[in-house]
């Protein structure tokens, strides 16, 4: 379970004039909901919520929310944040709560650890990241932060599927179809730039199929 912590305070008045406002004033506007529990509109400070949004574990792990006054302690995962479009600043934040042992579901991203190092990349191949996230079932206190990929010892022309990845205790991934997590891809052809793309997509197409039913 994670251990960070975010203080915040009760908002009181909602609405998008409010809202701007208190952008302007160095805060943020959030939401804590679900667990059977009134929502509560709440208020972040700008500043320590951005260096958070940095973290990568904030967006995947069990958090404690700390609301001041009577509201106390909230267990939640982060669940949504909306991004300002044009200058790609947090706008709001959505928090849902949970207990130590709800069954969640979350992306969670794919760490392809030895790919600089496997012979298919020193051989000139190129890692083609077919699944960024997967998408993993496990109790709220034991998200993992990242799905990591062995790709020691691979050739160009190999394939890591969802069966071959071994994740951690408690962990699942449903899923009908073996798919293809990852490749190592044949390099680029010097030919033409056309040619090129071509080959790569035609390379990266063919390690995504599903593998083969015995």
């Amino acid at each position: 379970m994670s251990e960070l912590i975010i203080d915040a305070e009760l908002r009181e008045t909602t609405g998008k004039a409010n809202a701007r406002r208190m952008r302007r004033a160095g805060q943020l506007p959030g939401i804590i909901y679900g667990g059977g529990k009134p929502d509560l509109a709440i208020t972040l400070d700008a500043n320590a919520t951005g260096k958070f949004l940095n973290i990568e574990e904030f967006h995947t792990s069990m958090l404690e929310v700390k609301v001041k006054g009577k509201r106390g302690k909230n267990s939640v995962l982060l669940k949504d944040v909306q991004w300002d479009s044009i200058t790609d600043n947090p706008m709001h934040l959505d928090f849902f709560r949970v207990s130590s042992s709800d069954i969640v579901t979350m992306d969670i991203p794919v760490d392809a650890i030895n790919s600089d190092s496997c012979p298919g990349i020193t051989q000139g191949g190129m890692l083609s990241l077919v699944r960024h996230t997967l998408e993993v079932s496990s109790r709220a206190d034991a998200i993992p932060d990242t799905i990591v990929v062995d790709c020691a010892g691979l050739e160009i022309g190999d394939t890591i599927h969802i069966d071959d990845i071994t994740l951690p205790e408690g962990c699942e991934v449903h899923h009908e179809a073996n798919f293809t997590v990852l490749a190592i891809v044949a390099p680029k052809t010097h030919s033409d730039d056309a040619e090129e793309g071509e080959t790569t997509e035609e390379a990266t197409a063919e390690a995504a199929a599903p593998a083969a039913e015995a």
